[in-house]
């Protein structure tokens, strides 16, 4: 991962980073099998931010390598139905994502840009910021109207690495209290669940 300009993508990061960071009425709503999940209100919307805490048996590398791996990062990814990349440019990088949602809610697809950059410990930082109108709206999806989050792998000890993966998201068109309020816990339990089962398998 040398490859990231790193004192450019680090001052990219922290505008990025703020107003979720700045969300810390943060509320433990699951803790199971080692792994934590987190909510808070965020303002002017509806919908909560989520935290996912899990520290996994795996390194840096490990985990990065299964999130590079974009189309197949939707196998562990919660709900995804399809996952590819768009476009890269140094330390930036464009996917698109299709979500499955159950009938009759219209399935919605994603357009977000995830800044990359590396610390001097050796974690790994991923800001996510969603684009939706870098491509056309896609018939039979609702685009997901807002992102905001980010991903960060930090190296805890020999062969370990704690993991954290918060968003905030505007779903965009009518969503049922029920599936919004579900959503919230499963999307970092059961992403991170997977993530974890795949990291410590290589």
């Amino acid at each position: 991962m040398d490859w990231l300009p790193r004192t450019v993508a680090c001052c990219m990061l922290l505008p990025l980073m703020a107003p979720l960071a700045q969300a810390e009425d943060w509320q433990l709503v699951k803790d199971e099998d080692g792994i934590k999940v987190y909510l808070a209100p965020v303002a002017g919307s509806k919908y909560k931010a989520y935290r996912g805490v899990a520290t996994m048996r795996a390194d840096v590398a490990t985990v990065a390598a299964l999130q590079e791996d974009v189309p197949g990062s939707c196998a562990w990814i919660h709900e995804c139905r399809e996952q590819k990349l768009l476009k890269t440019e140094g330390a930036l990088s464009w996917t698109y994502t299709r979500f499955n949602t159950p009938w009759p809610v219209a399935p919605r697809d994603s357009v977000i840009r995830v800044t990359s950059s590396i610390g001097a410990d050796g974690s790994v930082t991923r800001v996510l910021e969603g684009v939706p109108d870098y491509l056309p709206a896609e018939k039979g999806f609702v685009r997901v109207s807002k992102v905001e989050g980010f991903w960060k792998l930090q190296p805890k000890g020999e062969g370990e690495v704690e993991v954290i993966y918060q968003l905030h998201s505007e779903p965009g068109g009518s969503v049922p209290s029920w599936l919004a309020n579900s959503f919230v816990v499963d999307a970092p339990f059961n992403t991170l669940e997977a993530l974890r089962e795949r990291a410590e398998k290589r």
